[in-house]
């Protein structure tokens, strides 16, 4: 099924020929998908660099990880915009259309993006961008779901430290551990621990803050691919250990898990 379709049963005046396809991508500062789940996308989305916007609809797609794959964050009816002189950035007037909003954050699309072009006339690309799932649900951010199913990107560990979602705090805050960073783009390993006042918590909301939580060969990635390079890192945990377990404990454990994912000859630990 084509998006356009779905879209135009929830609401008939929608049409390609009227509609500017925003692909909302990382621009090197913010990922839009942190921005949504946090609430503030339609805002983000006002500001524009050019006049993208001079069609009445604006269909809004945000990239997800995997190929290919967009969550659709609604549409809006544009109705102008203005020069902001002090910040050189055009601000769009967009109002939500309500009769598409209960499908925000639900709708996953399917589209192969042209290359690096973030904003496409509806008409030229109707056949291509087709429906690939419909969430129960609109997507978030849920509850703590258990240590044993952790798995974060850099993006979703940014956002719940920010946040200071309570129920992903009160549990990594209380306990001690072994934790694993994987690096998408290369495939290597890094193993990591802590112990101590915070527990996981307080040491991963340090990679939260710098990317690199101060260790030397992650710093040494960020510093050779800039800073979006964090990006790639996944969080999970390996093993946990009680709140008050010594630190030699921990660290006894760390090196164990060294050893057996062999991430000092092969990946990201230097000792």
């Amino acid at each position: 099924m084509r998006i356009f379709d779905l879209l135009s049963l929830l609401n008939p005046k929608i049409t390609p020929s009227e509609s500017k396809v925003h692909l909302a991508t990382w621009n090197g500062e913010e990922n839009p998908l942190d921005v949504y789940l946090a609430g503030d996308f339609d805002e983000w989305q006002r500001w524009q660099t050019r006049r993208n916007f001079e069609r009445k609809f604006v269909v809004s797609l945000i990239s997800l990880p995997g190929a290919d794959k967009w969550l659709f964050a609604g549409v809006h009816i544009s109705s102008g915009a203005k020069w902001v002189q002090q910040s050189l950035l055009h601000y769009y007037n967009l109002n939500e259309d309500k009769n598409c909003s209960k499908m925000n954050g639900r709708i996953v699309a399917s589209f192969s993006r042209p290359g690096r072009q973030s904003y496409l006339n509806g008409e030229n690309w109707i056949e291509q961008i087709t429906l690939s799932e419909i969430f129960a649900e609109p997507l978030t951010i849920g509850e703590f779901p258990g240590f044993r199913a952790v798995s974060l990107t850099m993006g979703e560990l940014e956002l719940i430290v920010r946040q200071s979602l309570e129920s992903w705090r009160t549990a990594l805050s209380n306990v001690a551990g072994v934790y694993l960073i994987s690096d998408t783009a290369s495939g290597k390993l890094y193993v990591g621990s802590a112990s101590g006042e915070g527990g996981i918590w307080q040491r991963w909301s340090c990679y939260a803050v710098d990317g690199h939580g101060r260790n030397s060969e992650l710093r040494k990635i960020l510093s050779e691919h800039g800073l979006e390079r964090a990006n790639h890192f996944c969080f999970s945990i390996l093993e946990i250990a009680d709140i008050n377990a010594s630190r030699e404990d921990v660290l006894r454990r760390e090196s164990h898990w060294k050893n057996v994912l062999m991430t000092r000859t092969h990946g990201l630990n230097a000792n």
